[in-house]
């Protein structure tokens, strides 16, 4: 072998030594994103969970609500419809004498 041949194998050797250290950092930097990956997408699922069931909360918030209204505005219409009532007797009972 020559010289300059046994040059060559050592610059290669050195070269596949870089490739393979190379090689090893970027799957263990991959395993970590992976692993950072996973644990993002568990938190998306909770999140998405913590939204449905806070969206779910702000609709019966919004119903009661709602239904709180109703029975105080079905309140107040009876008490207009009594009145309505009684004046209605009222002039029956003047038509009458």
């Amino acid at each position: 072998m020559t010289p300059e041949l046994k040059n060559v194998i050592q610059i290669l050797k050195g070269k596949i030594h870089n490739i393979e250290e190379l090689h090893s950092k970027v799957l263990v930097e991959n395993q970590g994103l992976k692993e950072e990956i996973t644990k993002l997408l568990t938190e998306i699922e909770e999140l998405e969970k913590e939204n449905d069931l806070l969206s779910k909360k702000y609709e019966s918030l919004k119903l009661a609500k709602t239904i709180a209204a109703s029975s105080s505005d079905a309140h107040d219409a009876k008490v207009k419809l009594n009145r309505i009532v009684r004046e209605i007797d009222k002039c029956i009972s003047l038509l009458n004498k």
